[in-house]
């Protein structure tokens, strides 16, 4: 058994664990690890730009990646605490953004401005227990290579956006889209999917 799987495996040690490497009721890593664990862990590739401005709430238990030539703007939050964050090559997040993992961005990505993208769920169902005490729950998302996500929308746990789709402005999207769509509204819908036999976006 891995030293990983040690660990998830003992409560006991899992929690002393998490103290060593996050403050009590926080996300943010111990200054400690930011400085002395995280850059031997995660990697960037070549010209990967992470702006001054940003929280990047990232632990060494988890992946976090930013393909080369790809850019996180100021004011984002990056969270691996619960999943891989991993983004490919030529991504844009823009600024403000949340993306909270497991997450899969692809390559040739844009994300505007104030997004968020979850993949974490809190349990509720026990109404005897404070929510914040009941398990948490994830799914991955997926946003595959050559899509634009406008501003403010969200992405749900679990959803996969299809390659080369538009999330228009405000969206929320709760169920997969298909590659090659625009999807809008709340929950998103798809409105256009391209046609390769006829060459040209369609309404649907």
């Amino acid at each position: 058994m891995s030293f990983k799987n040690t660990i998830k495996n003992n409560p006991q040690l899992k929690k002393i664990v998490h103290r060593l490497l996050i403050p009590k009721n926080e996300a943010r890593p111990r200054l400690w690890v930011k400085w002395l664990v995280n850059p031997f862990i995660h990697k960037r590739g070549k010209n990967a730009t992470i702006r001054r401005n940003i929280r990047l709430d990232v632990l060494p238990f988890n992946q976090f990646y930013l393909g080369s030539n790809s850019t996180i703007e100021d004011f984002s939050t990056i969270n691996n605490g619960v999943g891989d964050v991993i983004i490919g090559h030529h991504t844009l997040i823009g600024m403000g953004n949340t993306i909270i993992g497991p997450i899969t961005i692809g390559n040739n990505v844009i994300l505007a401005q104030n997004i968020v993208a979850s993949a974490l769920n809190h349990e509720y169902r026990n109404i005897n227990l404070p929510i914040h005490e009941q398990k948490i729950l994830t799914a991955p998302i997926i946003i595959e290579d050559d899509c634009w996500i406008a501003a403010n929308a969200v992405i749900t746990s679990g959803v996969t956006i299809g390659k080369h789709s538009v999330i228009a402005a405000g969206a929320v999207v709760t169920k997969n889209i298909p590659p090659y769509s625009v999807a809008v509204g709340n929950p998103a819908k798809v409105i256009k999917q391209y046609s390769f036999e006829m060459n040209d976006w369609i309404r649907v």
